[in-house]
C-alpha cells in the first residue's frame, strides 16, 4: 500500500458485506476498505476515495479474482441503475448477509445478548415483487461513455426510467425492469412510445419545463392496475390523448389517473390527483381484510413479504383477545386491523392525515368495531392525558420510520411499562439504538429478520421485548 496523496490498495480480498450493501476488506495494518460494486469473496485492486479515521472508501481499479458467490445479474442495466445493487450476489448469500447485519447491529449497538435468533423469513419471489413502481421522464436521457466519446450527434435524448443515483438530473431511459410484474414493461414502453409518435414534451429537469413529468404503475395480488400520470402543465388535448390511450390499451388497468405538478419536486402528497377513469384505488386483500389503494396510500411494496411481516408481527405479540393494543406509526392502519381480531381493542396513531383518513375508511369498510385512529405526532399525542383517555396498553406494537422512535417516545414506553413490545424496523441499526434504551427494563426474547427486498440490502426486523 502507498501512503501517497492518491493511494491505491492492491490484492484486497473482500470479506463480507456492511450497510447499505458495501463489500468490505482490510488492509494488512487492520484498516477496514468499504468498497462499492462488489461482493464478497472478490479480490480487486482499488483506488482510495476517502480516508476517514476508521476507514477507507475505494473503487475498484481491478478485478484479480471474482468471487464464488457471483451470479450473472438479469437486468441489462445493472450497475447503471440505482437499483437491484446485489443481483450479482446469490440470494442465499444476500439473506446470509441480512440476517448478520440484523444480528450484529443488535448485539454491538444494542448490546442485548441471549435472545433467540428466528431465521430469516426469505421472499418466495426473487423478482417481479414490487407493486408499485415510479418512472420518471426526462428530455436529458442518461448518455454513455462510449455515446459521449463518439462525436456522433445523439438524436434520441427522451427517456423514460430511473434517476440515475448522484445524477438526478440525468434519467436512465429503462427497456427493461425486473422489479414489477408485467404488464409493467409493456406499459412503460408502449407510453413513451406513444408519447413521441404525438410529438409530446418529455420533462426538463434542470430547467424544470415540459408536459410528461412521471408515470406511476400500481398493482395488486390479482393483478389489477392502477395508472397515474404526472404532467407539469395543462395541455388538454395532449393530456386526454395519452391517457385515453392507456385506458383503451391495458384492459388490466381499472383506474386511470392524473394530477398537474408545476412544483420543483414529483411528491403528490399535495397534489390535486384527478380520476380520468375507474374508481380512483384498487383493492388489495389479507385474510379476508380489504384495503383501497390510491396513488397516496402506504401499503407494502412486496405483498406476500408484507402478509409474513404482518403474521410474524401478531404472534411475536400473542394475543388472547383481552389485550388493549397501541400500534404505533400506524400508517394507513394495517397491521392495526390485523391483529384487531385476537385483541380487544387497538388504538393506531401516525402522523400523517391522509393516512389516518384511510385507515379510518379501511376499517369502516372491513367493518372492524374495535380499532380508534388518532392523527398527531408521536412524540406530542402519546401522552399520560392520552393514555389516560385510551387506556394503559398491554401491548405495543411500533413500526417507526428509518430513523427509528423519538427518545419522547421511548421514554413514554418506559414510563407506561406495557408487558410487551413488538418494534417493527426498516433500519436494524436504529431499532438496535432504540432497545439499547430500553434493556434495563426489557428483555429482548426473540428476533426475526425479513427480506422485504431481494436483490437490495434492505432488510426488515421483527424484534419482540418482554417486561422483566
Amino acid at each position: 500500500m502507498r501512503r501517497k496523496r492518491n493511494i491505491q490498495i492492491d490484492n484486497l480480498e473482500l470479506v463480507t458485506a456492511g450497510a447499505k450493501g458495501v463489500a468490505i476488506g482490510r488492509t494488512e495494518e487492520g484498516k477496514t476498505v468499504l468498497v462499492s460494486n462488489a461482493v464478497p469473496g472478490d479480490i480487486v485492486n482499488v483506488q482510495v476515495v476517502k480516508s476517514k479515521k476508521n476507514y477507507f472508501e475505494a473503487k475498484i481499479v481491478s478485478f484479480l479474482k471474482y468471487s464464488d458467490d457471483r451470479v450473472e445479474p438479469k437486468c441489462m442495466h445493472f450497475g447503471v441503475c440505482g437499483g437491484c445493487k446485489w443481483q450479482n450476489l446469490s440470494y442465499d448469500k444476500q439473506l446470509e448477509y441480512k440476517e448478520k447485519e440484523v444480528y450484529g447491529n443488535l448485539t454491538r449497538i444494542g448490546k442485548i445478548e441471549d435472545f433467540s435468533y428466528l431465521p430469516i423469513c426469505s421472499s418466495k419471489e426473487q423478482y417481479n415483487y414490487r407493486n408499485k413502481m415510479e418512472f420518471s421522464f426526462s428530455n436529458a436521457r442518461w448518455l454513455t461513455l462510449e455515446e459521449i466519446q463518439s462525436g456522433n450527434e445523439i438524436q434520441e435524448k427522451d427517456a423514460l426510467g430511473f434517476h440515475i443515483p448522484q445524477q438526478w438530473s440525468k434519467v436512465l431511459d429503462l427497456k427493461e425492469c425486473f422489479l414489477q410484474a408485467e404488464p409493467s414493461n409493456t406499459i412503460r414502453n408502449k407510453v413513451k412510445k406513444f408519447a413521441l409518435e404525438q410529438g409530446m414534451e418529455f420533462y426538463d429537469i434542470k430547467e424544470q419545463k415540459g408536459f410528461l413529468r412521471t408515470l406511476m404503475i400500481r398493482s395488486n395480488s390479482k393483478n389489477e392496475i392502477l395508472i397515474l400520470v404526472q404532467f407539469f402543465k395543462e395541455i388538454k388535448e395532449q393530456r386526454e390523448a395519452i391517457l385515453s390511450f392507456i385506458k383503451e390499451e391495458f384492459p388490466e388497468v381499472k383506474t386511470v389517473m392524473y394530477a398537474i405538478n408545476p412544483k420543483g419536486n414529483d411528491s403528490i402528497y399535495d397534489l390535486d390527483v384527478q380520476v380520468y377513469s375507474g374508481d380512483g384505488y384498487i383493492t388489495e386483500e389479507i385474510e379476508g381484510l380489504k384495503f383501497k389503494i390510491g396513488p397516496k396510500s402506504f401499503f407494502q411494496t412486496n405483498y406476500n413479504q408484507a402478509v409474513n411481516l404482518y403474521e410474524i408481527t401478531r404472534d411475536f405479540a400473542e394475543l388472547n383477545g383481552d389485550e388493549i393494543v397501541y400500534d404505533l406509526y400506524t400508517g394507513t392502519g394495517t397491521i392495526a386491523q390485523f391483529v384487531s381480531r385476537k385483541a380487544k381493542k387497538v388504538i393506531g396513531v401516525e402522523a400523517v392525515p391522509e393516512a389516518i383518513e384511510a385507515a379510518k375508511m379501511n376499517a369502516e369498510y372491513n367493518e372492524v368495531t374495535n380499532c380508534t385512529f388518532y392523527c398527531g405526532d408521536m412524540k406530542e399525542i402519546f401522552t399520560d392525558e392520552f393514555i389516560s383517555q385510551n387506556g394503559r396498553p398491554d401491548v405495543i406494537i411500533t413500526d417507526p420510520p428509518r430513523d427509528g422512535m423519538h427518545k419522547n417516545v421511548v421514554e413514554t414506553i418506559l414510563r407506561i411499562s406495557p408487558r410487551k413490545l413488538v418494534y417493527v424496523s426498516c433500519n436494524s441499526a436504529t431499532q438496535a439504538r432504540d432497545l439499547e434504551l430500553m434493556r434495563d427494563k426489557y428483555e429482548v426474547i426473540k428476533v426475526q429478520a425479513v427480506d422485504m427486498f431481494p436483490q437490495t440490502h434492505h432488510v426488515e426486523s421483527v424484534a419482540l421485548l418482554k417486561l422483566k
